[in-house]
């Protein structure tokens, strides 16, 4: 019995020894993949197909409501054939539009899929790269932590910005003034 206790104990011991070794690293992945280079190029092209989308509704709307306007003041003068096959264009049109509506986002969520994946890849790879040369066991998600000790863990973030390209001076803040100046000056053009 006192061997078995005793290899048990030694096994601990070891296992206590071994664990002392590994090292944890941390890293603001959600802060990279938004201010890395390719990711703005992947956002200009989301926003120029959500605008040339939004002119397609538009003007399909602008149809709508002139046939509909159209159809509200001359239905009175016209025949029930008329009157009958307007209704069913007006309808026809609702069902185009529907059907654009649904066509359209999910086509849009496709591109910015198709656009995004290669960035998670690349910032992945990098955290990766960074976490072997580093000789780091496990690296945990900045953001999904609810304690960080500083001392006992390393923050692959800064490293990781270098290997990405990302702007010294730049962050999360200032994407998102340039966005918003952006947006800004987007809808002043359309006023």
């Amino acid at each position: 019995m006192k061997k078995i206790f005793l290899i048990a104990a030694m096994a601990m011991i070891s296992l206590a020894a071994s664990a002392q070794n590994i090292t944890f690293a941390y890293v603001d992945y959600a802060e990279l993949v938004q201010l890395m280079p390719e990711m703005d190029a992947a956002r200009e092209q989301i926003e120029a197909a959500s605008v040339e989308a939004q002119e397609t509704y538009q003007a399909m709307m602008e149809e709508y409501q002139t046939k509909a306007q159209q159809f509200q003041q001359k239905q009175a003068s016209w025949t029930q054939a008329i009157r009958e096959s307007k209704a069913a264009e007006l309808q026809q049109i609702e069902y185009r539009i529907q059907d654009f509506q649904q066509a359209i986002q999910q086509e849009l969520q496709q591109t910015q899929q198709t656009l995004q994946a290669p960035i998670y890849e690349k910032a992945q790879k990098a955290v990766t790269d960074l976490a072997k040369a580093k000789g780091v066991a496990f690296v945990f998600e900045k953001s999904s932590m609810l304690y960080i000790d500083p001392a006992q863990a390393l923050d692959l973030t800064p490293e990781a910005r270098k290997a990405l390209n990302i702007p010294e001076g730049r962050t999360i803040e200032s994407l998102q003034a340039e966005l918003q100046a952006k947006a800004q000056a987007a809808q002043a053009n359309a006023q």
